[in-house]
């Protein structure tokens, strides 16, 4: 290799550790939440954040399943309500294994965007949206019907068109395209 070849190729090695030790600093800079024991990152979407999870691994390959990755992509603002594989657990057996199943793409899509609010709303906003509706607050999802939210002493919660409640028990992960609260149950529509 020639002193110009040798010269170049240094050139760009030097650039790539300069470029990934910035994208490592400003990373270091966000402030993340922890979410199945990975950090969530603000400047990365719901997709790139969500991936790294222990906990949402159900939830993203029914994302996948229901072609929906593309959309969760995009720029959004999205409200996400994501469920924890525990709280896919409490669904009755075999449902998600028949969900994922292509021939019942349209209604997993159907639940999976009832978890989806346009616009970013974070945990405040709600609290102030439940408060202006003495004590609840109805939120059309992206999906079209609507989800009430309601509080409970410092807790916040949300009820499906079937009367099941989730607890929000992670709120505020922030996205580059949204806000996820992570919730301990399964919404229907």
């Amino acid at each position: 290799m020639n002193t110009q070849s040798k010269t170049a190729v240094l050139a760009m090695v030097a650039l790539s550790f300069a470029f990934s030790g910035k994208v490592t600093a400003q990373m270091m800079k966000e402030k993340t939440v922890m979410v199945g024991g990975a950090a969530m990152y603000p400047a990365k979407n719901i997709i790139e954040n969500a991936v790294n999870s222990k906990d949402h691994k159900t939830l993203v390959a029914a994302v996948k399943a229901a072609g929906l990755v593309e959309t969760l992509q995009g720029a959004g603002p999205f409200t996400v309500l994501a469920p924890t594989d525990a709280a896919f657990t409490k669904l009755p057996k075999g449902t998600v294994e028949s969900l994922v199943k292509p021939e019942n793409k349209a209604m997993l899509t159907s639940i999976l965007t009832y978890h989806v609010l346009s616009g970013k709303y974070n945990a405040k906003e709600i609290w102030a949206a439940v408060k202006a509706g003495n004590g609840k607050s109805m939120m059309k999802t992206a999906q079209g019907e609507e989800l009430t939210f309601w509080t409970k002493g410092k807790d916040l919660y949300v009820k499906d068109a079937k009367g099941n409640s989730a607890k929000v028990t992670i709120a505020d992960v922030n996205q580059s395209n949204g806000v996820i609260h992570v919730i301990d149950t399964v919404l229907m529509p």
